[in-house]
């Protein structure tokens, strides 16, 4: 983490994320605008630099990992710690850059569930950067397919969500969307945040679906239930490949 924490790249970060979140709140007359603009940045920005700056460090420390794997420690353990020390490490500058902001000027039940989901989106993604560095052993592959599923989470999915709807127009798609929601964690952040700034109504009889399922209490635990898996599966079999592999 204190190697992480002396990043330049992550300084960086934390610096282009406060003062975006300043400028947003100061421009804004209005919170809930800023706070929408805000939104855009977390959805975009933050699974972005979580992936690449997860990947990238993997990849460098490969000859850091190999000699603690040579010493008499479980593999499970040093995966794990690098796991630990990104997600503390990221976490640390997004609650800085983004968390802080976000408390000054919206401290309410929608500031702290943006800080949340934004958090949960970092681990995640930094929870599918080591499962794609420990697939693929060449750095420019590993990369390229970080970005690969940077691309396909942020714009695919929702292309191909569209076109479902579009293809099967006549049929009532509103309750399947709910699970199709599930198999993207980027969508399933955007739905929790527009249901809570009550923005549900400008997307017609889905986004009644998707608050009389996602407003209630069950329906909250049930989505972050989802959010935690989405950590804990490519965790898994990220930790399984690991254990395995031959270094």
């Amino acid at each position: 983490m204190t190697d992480i924490l002396r990043s330049k790249i992550l300084i960086i970060y934390c610096i282009v994320l406060l003062c975006t979140s300043l400028s947003l709140f100061g421009l804004e007359d209005n919170a809930n605008k800023g706070l929408l603009s805000l939104l855009n940045i977390i959805l975009i920005i933050v699974p972005l630099f979580s992936l690449l700056f997860s990947t990238i460090y993997i990849y460098n420390s490969a000859e850091f990992i190999e000699l603690l794997v040579s010493q008499p420690l479980q593999r499970k353990s040093i995966w794990l710690s690098f796991l630990v020390g990104l997600v503390l490490s990221l976490s640390l500058a997004f609650i800085v850059g983004i968390g802080i902001p976000v408390l000054l000027f919206q401290f309410n039940s929608i500031g702290l569930l943006l800080i949340l989901v934004g958090v949960l989106l970092s681990v995640i993604f930094i929870a599918i950067a080591l499962w794609a560095a420990v697939q693929i052993r060449d750095k420019a592959k590993g990369i390229g397919m970080a970005i690969l599923l940077w691309i396909y989470f942020s714009l695919l999915f929702d292309g191909f969500v569209l076109f479902l709807l579009f293809q099967f127009a006549e049929y009532p798609l509103e309750k399947p969307m709910l699970l199709v929601s599930a198999f993207n964690p980027i969508d399933l952040g955007r739905i929790l945040i527009l249901l809570k700034l009550d923005i549900s109504a400008m997307m017609g009889y889905t986004g009644a679906i998707f608050k009389d399922f996602f407003g209630t209490t069950m329906g909250l635990i049930l989505a972050f239930i989802i959010l935690g898996m989405w950590v804990f599966i490519p965790l898994y079999f990220s930790t399984r490949k690991f254990n395995r592999k031959d270094l």
